[in-house]
């Protein structure tokens, strides 16, 4: 299916999904889609290895969990960001290393303090690889931590994997 993106979401500096100068880092890039859903797209390296040439569970469930929060940002303009409560993974396949990869994530359920989200894994062939569920506490950023825009440098950067339309 055809989805057209309208956004990309800011990157910072040192998160281990998104931080671009994090030398150990996924450095994803974030997107926003038509349908009110999340894009993420990462190219895992051998660092991130658990068995030889396979992407580990705990960075599949990171970047899972990732998604599904950042969701919540098309949603409250910036000001609301999720802490997760409850994330639950299903592992379905071994993801290899040095592909593409890309991660769906979606609100499925909010209230005035929590919001639910579903997200997959899709490996190169766009089979799914992994399955994710979260439960997150929704709470304003200066609330989580001592954030500082230009000392996190989190802002919107442009990526080679950019483009105004993708096919999942």
């Amino acid at each position: 299916m055809c989805r057209k993106i309208t956004g990309k979401q800011p990157n910072s500096k040192m998160c281990l999904v998104c931080g671009m100068k994090n030398p150990f880092g996924l450095h994803t890039a974030f997107y926003e889609l038509d349908n009110k859903e999340i894009l993420a797209v990462f190219r895992p390296r051998a660092e991130h290895q658990s068995y030889p040439a396979r992407l580990h569970g705990g960075i599949i469930s990171t970047i899972l969990d990732e998604a599904i929060g950042r969701a919540i940002m098309m949603h409250s303009d910036n000001e609301v960001w999720g802490v997760t409560v409850d994330l639950q993974v299903r592992f379905k396949k071994p993801v290899p290393l040095a592909e593409k990869l890309w991660v769906i994530g979606r609100i499925t359920k909010g209230s005035s303090r929590f919001f639910e989200g579903t997200g997959e894994l899709l490996a190169a062939d766009g089979t799914v690889a992994a399955e994710g569920h979260g439960r997150y506490f929704k709470t304003p950023l200066e609330k989580i931590a001592d954030f500082d825009v230009e000392a996190q440098e989190w802002r919107a950067v442009e990526s080679p994997d950019a483009s105004e339309e993708v096919d999942l």
